[in-house]
């Protein structure tokens, strides 16, 4: 079974990736494949929805049905409360177009000047949505808390990953080690109930 995953972001691919051989489905015959096996010529969503749930639906329609395959998406980003929410669904592109993280996490440093360190929580949320070329199958969505720092920390993950601080933990998400980023990880939760599902309705899944 080919499993499209809708996205050209190798780190996102190999979080994915890590939770499929824990669950069992690589060993199932699941074939992971990115944006990028995809033959040339294929056009972009524009992520124009106001929620993460619509950018992750609109985004698994599309590359269903360019491809036919069976496709997982995903719309994520971080939400800061001092903020009113932003980033939000803007999360990848918050300095602009195309996306660049180095100069994302510059901006959030500068919108959060200021902030006392008692106003600086935040949350990483991730839709995730499966379909196929004819429907949509299911959705899962999950988030995880913590708060910004004043400078970045850790040179794992990606994103907003070095920025964003577990005070349990007293480490950010960019120092976390893959197992367990993907453990707590607001994407790593949601895949997991993701896969949960696919799991429960493995056999229609095959007849697909």
């Amino acid at each position: 079974m080919k499993l499209l995953v809708a996205t050209g972001n190798r780190g996102k691919i190999k979080e994915i990736e890590h939770e499929l051989a824990v669950a069992g489905l690589l060993a199932k015959g699941v074939e992971l494949l990115g944006l990028k096996d995809l033959p040339p010529g294929w056009v972009d969503v524009v992520e124009d929805r106001p929620t993460f749930v619509g950018n992750a639906l609109k985004k698994a329609r599309h590359f269903a049905q360019i491809s036919g395959l069976l496709t997982l998406a995903d719309d994520s980003g971080l939400c800061v409360e001092a903020l009113g929410g932003a980033p939000g669904v803007l999360s990848a592109r918050y300095a602009g177009e195309p996306c660049d993280n180095a100069a994302n996490n510059a901006k959030l440093l500068r919108a959060m000047d200021g902030v006392p360190e008692e106003k600086r929580q935040a949350k990483f949320v991730c839709a995730m949505a499966l379909a196929t070329p004819q429907a949509d199958l299911a959705v899962m969505v999950d988030e995880v808390h913590g708060v910004i720092l004043r400078q970045e920390r850790g040179t794992h993950g990606f994103g907003y990953d070095p920025l964003f601080y577990f005070p349990e933990l007293g480490m950010t998400t960019a120092e976390l080690p893959m197992d367990k980023k993907s453990g707590i990880s607001h994407r790593g939760k949601a895949l997991r109930r993701m896969l949960g599902w696919m799991q429960e309705h493995w056999p229609e899944l095959e007849r697909l």
